[in-house]
């Protein structure tokens, strides 16, 4: 599946970092632009996603860029803004923005509102819900995780750790980037919770013999494996 690519266009940088920053973690490509022309170029260039969209910018304001974008495309659109008029807002929604975040802005809350939007308007960007690894089948919606057609007994978040992994196969993961993922962002939660989770989740494949691998890459993180090998520690 290919990655999500988002257009960040605002002319303030430590915005645009901010979103890179946390949007890496969601596994998405950024593409950035720093005033109107050249963010609109970019759009074309790249057809992103979705697009986050200051009003302030150089040259072409973010009204006439969103005008122009609605023109030729029904990319979703986040409109940033340092007034919270409802005035602008209404402008806002008027020209088709799917949504509208003041600043200054909470970056998990931005990346849940993105992240919300592109469900909304394009779910095909996200993983199925039921997904198989040779004999192992996870079902996200049920929270269960089946292994030659039998329960295998995880327990809800040690289900939806090992679906996250499972639906990045191969891609290594640091404990933090697990936790931010499956247990929130909002989560304060020592690293090692995701140590525990992991020891538990071999301890079942290894029962079920599954030919599910969770590896270890040492000073790094995890990553997930479906290959007929040992679960190694």
């Amino acid at each position: 599946m290919k990655p999500v690519k988002l257009l960040t266009i605002d002319d303030d940088a430590h915005v645009s970092e901010l979103i890179k920053i946390y949007a890496a973690r969601d596994g998405i490509e950024i593409y950035a632009a720093d005033d109107g022309l050249s963010g609109l170029e970019l759009a074309y260039d790249v057809e992103p996603d979705i697009v986050v969209l200051d009003i302030m910018l150089p040259g072409m304001d973010g009204w006439a860029v969103c005008e122009q974008l609605r023109k030729d495309f029904s990319t979703p659109i986040i409109m940033l803004s340092g007034k919270g008029e409802s005035y602008d807002k209404l402008k806002g929604f008027e020209l088709g923005v799917d949504d509208y975040v003041v600043k200054p802005f909470d970056s998990k809350e931005l990346m849940a509102r993105i992240r919300a939007v592109l469900r909304r308007t394009n779910p095909s960007l996200y993983h199925d819900e039921v997904v198989r690894l040779n004999e192992l089948l996870l079902d996200r919606r049920h929270l269960q995780v089946t292994i030659h057609g039998e329960n295998a007994g995880f327990a809800p978040k040690e289900t939806e750790l090992l679906y996250y992994m499972a639906v990045n196969q191969n891609r290594v993961f640091t404990r933090q980037q697990l936790l931010d993922q499956v247990w929130g962002y909002d989560y304060d939660c020592d690293p090692r919770t995701v140590d525990v989770h992991i020891k538990r989740i071999r301890e079942k494949l290894r029962q079920y013999d599954a030919s599910v691998a969770i590896e270890t890459i040492r000073g790094v993180g995890y990553k997930c494996e479906a290959a007929k090998a040992c679960v190694r520690a």
